[in-house]
C-alpha cells in the first residue's frame, strides 16, 4: 500500500517536471530543490511508518539457511534465534537446522 503511494507521488512528480504546464502560468511550476524536499519528506514519512509497523512485530522470526545456529542454550532452557527453511528442522543437541 505505501508502495503504492510513493509511486503515484513519484509519477505526479516526474509530470510536473517534464513541463507539462506552461510556465506563462504564475505558482503552478515548482523548483527541482522543492520537488526534491517534498519527495524526500514523503520518503522520511514513509519509513517512519515502515519501521513502527516492523517494531511492533517482534514475534516474527528470521528464517536461516541449513548448517546456521537456530537455537541458543540459557541454562536448561533453549532460545530460538531463527526459524529454519521449508523441509529442515532445528536440531536441539547441536541447535543447527539439519
Amino acid at each position: 500500500m505505501d508502495l503504492c503511494r510513493c509511486l503515484l507521488v513519484l509519477s505526479v512528480l516526474t509530470s510536473l517536471c517534464q513541463g507539462q504546464r506552461s510556465a506563462d502560468e504564475p505558482g503552478l511550476a515548482l523548483t527541482n530543490d522543492q520537488l526534491v524536499e517534498t519527495l524526500q519528506d514523503f520518503l522520511n514519512d514513509v519509513d517512519s511508518r515502515v519501521g513502527l509497523s516492523v517494531e511492533k512485530k517482534a514475534s516474527v522470526i528470521p528464517r536461516c539457511d541449513v548448517g546456521e545456529r537456530c537455537a541458543m542454550k540459557h541454562g536448561p532452557r533453549i532460545g530460538r534465534l531463527c526459524d529454519c527453511l521449508r523441509g529442515a528442522a532445528c536440531n536441539t543437541f547441536f541447535l543447527r537446522c539439519y
